[in-house]
């Protein structure tokens, strides 16, 4: 089967160990996922498997295009697609429901995922920073100092620590352990923190 899903991202509780130690983890709602196209490599240059999440509530606000794509393979609307790489020797065809129980206790899964906005921060916050002396009369507390040259080569080289927009950008978090399956509930427990905030949606893909 294919060793990836959709999931909705929960939010964090703790498990305990056959030793009584708490372990921190993530609860995702993963699925049930629903195939909703299938690529060839004749066709589209390359083999994958297109994947949407069925969520309780019906989709709303799709384009004339997703809302085409869909209708026209008789799929319910899904506002969520992802793809997902197809291994050798797997055959699936649309329609085909993806569910949680596909994955196995202690596993180890990639996941990921949109990590928080931070908005504008300074260099201190979005770079770690140390900055200056807080004491009266410093003019050097929270600058970055200094970022150039005067003379030569007289501009700033690409890709310095500047301030500017933190957080906000893919994040991928590997080897995160299965903890715990709960299949009639479609969740899935996995150790650790996962990229995002409470109802943001992560993608979980094995190894």
């Amino acid at each position: 089967m294919i060793k990836g899903l959709i999931a909705k991202k929960i939010g964090m509780t703790q498990v305990f160990d056959e030793n009584g130690q708490a372990i921190p983890v993530t609860v995702l709602e993963a699925g049930p996922c629903v195939v909703t196209y299938v690529k060839v490599a004749e066709k589209d240059g390359y083999d994958a498997v297109q994947v949407g999440l069925v969520e309780r509530k019906p989709a709303k606000n799709l384009s004339k295009g997703e809302a085409g794509h869909l209708s026209k393979r008789e799929i319910q609307p899904v506002r969520y697609l992802r793809e997902f790489e197809i291994p050798q020797g797997v055959e699936v065809k649309v329609g085909d429901e993806l569910s949680v129980s596909q994955f196995e206790k202690k596993e180890l899964l990639t996941v990921v995922g949109t990590s928080k906005g931070k908005g504008f921060q300074g260099v201190i916050r979005r770079h770690g920073f140390g900055g200056g002396r807080m004491t009266h009369g410093s003019n050097f507390k929270r600058a970055p100092g200094s970022i150039g040259q005067c003379a030569f080569p007289s501009r700033v080289f690409p890709g310095k620590k500047l301030p500017g927009h933190m957080g906000d950008r893919k994040v991928t978090v590997k080897n995160l352990e299965v903890m715990e399956i709960i299949p009639d509930k479609n969740l899935i427990l996995v150790k650790g923190a996962v990229p995002g905030s409470r109802g943001g949606i992560v993608t979980l893909r094995k190894g």
